[in-house]
């Protein structure tokens, strides 16, 4: 199957997970009703609380948390493939948690799970500052996953700065490069849509960016925006605003060849000395 109709879904999440979780599947469940088999959330799609003692409550481990057999269920129940970019959960031991994206396949069943790699540690100015370190445990391993007849590499949100980490991906034989987020308002006018398209570009990959947008009840600024962006870097979807939403788009896999055939930089790697090295 060369071409795939997905939806992305873009939130405003708020501070208490049952609502978010609510809000969440009626989106989902409207996507599906248009026609998409494969539907993608954003990042921290149940939970957006800045105050980590309040957070802290609210967390479950992956075993526990009632937030994912819910999820599972609705992706069985639509018959579609479900990737939730990703939850804020406990971990059995240790201190920190983790962010972590689930792939549910039309059965429900867990295909893929993914721990966000790249910690957000950064001062924007004005007095708006993040230590996600301080927090959150990064992941150590990358995804490679299929949905749909489509293989997709899996990251989270900051993750996108690491052209590295998508270049691995895409010569692993990823064609869709997912890319669930909570960008800031600040980095995400700036730098958002220019990133996208850079690892679209870099890779020859669709990229397919779900975000979280607007004010939320914890005080933080979103960007919105989410975006579809084809292998030759084009925006072929994107909700030019930070409202909740879906958007929908149709993925023609054969592009992805195309692309990377008329530049086969995947291809080109070299082995070079130098500083560092």
């Amino acid at each position: 199957m060369s071409k795939l109709d997905i939806a992305l879904i873009q939130m405003r999440s708020g501070i208490d997970p049952e609502t978010n979780l609510a809000d969440a599947s009626d989106l989902i469940r409207q996507a599906a009703g248009e026609g998409a088999r494969l539907v993608l959330t954003p990042e921290v799609t149940h939970l957006v609380q800045k105050d980590w003692a309040a957070a802290v409550p609210l967390m479950h481990t992956p075993e526990a948390d009632p937030v994912i057999p819910a999820f599972a269920g609705l992706a069985a129940e639509l018959g579609i493939s479900l990737l939730i970019g990703s939850m804020a959960l406990k971990q059995e031991t240790g201190r920190k948690a983790l962010n972590r994206s689930f792939l549910f396949g039309p059965d429900g069943s867990l295909t893929a799970w993914y721990d966000k790699a790249h910690m957000f540690d950064v001062g924007l100015g004005q007095g708006e500052s993040y230590r996600e370190s301080d927090n959150y445990q990064a992941g150590e391993r990358l995804v490679l996953a299929e949905a749909e007849g489509a293989k997709l590499g899996l990251s989270i949100c900051y993750d996108v700065r690491f052209a590295y980490l998508y270049r691995r991906l895409a010569q692993a034989g990823a064609q869709v490069l997912t890319v669930p987020a909570a960008f800031t308002r600040t980095t995400g006018k700036a730098h958002w849509e220019v990133l996208l398209r850079a690892r679209a570009i870099e890779t020859g990959s669709y990229v397919l960016a779900p975000a979280q947008g607007g004010l939320h009840a914890d005080g933080r600024r979103t960007w919105g925006h989410s975006m579809v962006v084809d292998p030759w870097g084009k925006v072929v979807a994107e909700l030019d605003h930070d409202e909740p939403g879906i958007l929908t788009a149709q993925l023609d896999l054969s592009r992805v060849d195309e692309a990377r055939t008329r530049v086969p930089a995947l291809t080109h790697d070299r082995e070079l000395t130098g500083p560092g090295m």
